[in-house]
């Protein structure tokens, strides 16, 4: 089998759009443990390693810094946020008007991520038909 990089695209968004499905199901236990005394509400970086695994390298091809970061070890770590904080006497941290605005605009990120992988895919079909 030889390796030619066709599926690199849909192997990066795809891992993006499993940390943005991590992400909802994060932002959803923060919300449900809204009134959890002590309870710190929690998220998942992966923004910052695609960065890394795509690198910073100017004269680099798109192509090339998607390749790597597709043959890399690309997962999201989960991480409590602020965990020294709370600005609630009980010791949650968790704003559940924060949580609703987070959650809305990771859903539009996941349905972003979802229709670029669907484009892929077409854009594939479609060499393949030619």
């Amino acid at each position: 089998m030889f390796d030619s990089g066709v599926f690199d695209y849909v192997d990066v968004l795809g891992k993006a759009a499993d940390a943005s499905w991590t992400r909802n199901e994060i932002i959803s236990n923060n919300m449900s443990n809204v009134n959890t005394p002590g309870y710190k509400r929690q998220d998942i970086d992966f923004e910052s390693r695609l960065r890394q695994a795509l690198g910073s390298m100017r004269y680099e091809s798109v192509d090339t810094k998607v390749a790597r970061a597709a043959s890399s070890n690309l997962k999201g770590r989960v991480y409590t946020d602020s965990a020294n904080f709370s600005y609630r006497l009980d010791g949650n941290n968790v704003d559940i008007d924060t949580e609703g605005v987070k959650l809305a605009a990771n859903q539009i990120k996941y349905n972003g991520l979802f229709d670029s992988i669907n484009q892929e895919f077409a854009n594939l079909k479609l060499v393949m038909r030619s």
